[in-house]
């Protein structure tokens, strides 16, 4: 198994670049968001990759994150979603947004990708929640060492869940702040302020 790929960026193309390493050239098939971290061509380049095994070739897919790769790998776990699907999924916007979008159940985001439709979606959300560390309508699951009682303040633990989803500091505590003057209040728990941070992330996304 092919799990890690540095080099040199032969080829950058809208789907695919190519790693040269040592004297081989790698095609890599990349999600759109991948694509963005990827440099000029000439550059070097790491990318977390996966290889898929057909009877008709070698497949091999590229990510800039290992988060990446293992929504890549649970969405391939989903009927009906294969790799050309699961990597338009990733096109759609960051690891952290594709987990809001599980977490508020948002199928339409789903919906939106080529290929999937409602009962697909709705698949989705339902089989990778769980895979994820999210709950129905509660945003993300809290850090283990909130969940021992180790403090409850929801507010803490609603931005520790954030950074648990990829947010910077600056970045939990100004939705938070947003979710405070919201005309919907405050929130009293720690999963409704983290479900109305993430609810703020996707409308200003």
């Amino acid at each position: 198994m092919i799990a890690l790929l540095r080099g040199e960026v032969a080829v950058r193309r809208s789907d695919h670049v190519v790693v040269l390493s040592g004297a081989v050239g790698y095609r890599a098939a990349v999600s759109a968001e991948t694509l963005r971290h990827v440099p000029a061509v000439g550059e070097e380049v790491t990318l977390h990759t996966h290889l898929i095994v057909r009877d008709d070739a070698l497949a091999l897919y590229g990510f800039a994150s290992e988060q990446e790769r293992d929504l890549f790998l649970m969405l391939l776990s989903v009927q009906a979603v294969g790799p050309k699907v699961a990597l338009a999924v990733l096109s759609a916007g960051a690891p952290r947004d594709l987990i809001a979008a599980l977490a508020a159940g948002d199928a339409a985001r789903f919906q939106a990708v080529p290929g999937i439709g409602k009962r697909t979606a709705e698949r989705i959300i339902v089989e990778l929640r769980e895979k994820v560390g999210v709950e129905p309508g509660a945003g993300a699951r809290m850090p283990i060492v909130a969940r021992r009682g180790q403090t409850h303040d929801p507010r803490l633990l609603a931005r520790d869940g954030l950074l648990e989803l990829g947010y910077m500091p600056a970045e939990a505590e100004e939705l938070l702040a947003g979710v405070a003057s919201s005309p919907e209040g405050e929130g009293e728990t720690a999963a409704e302020l983290l479900a109305g941070a993430l609810r703020l992330a996707r409308a200003a996304s």
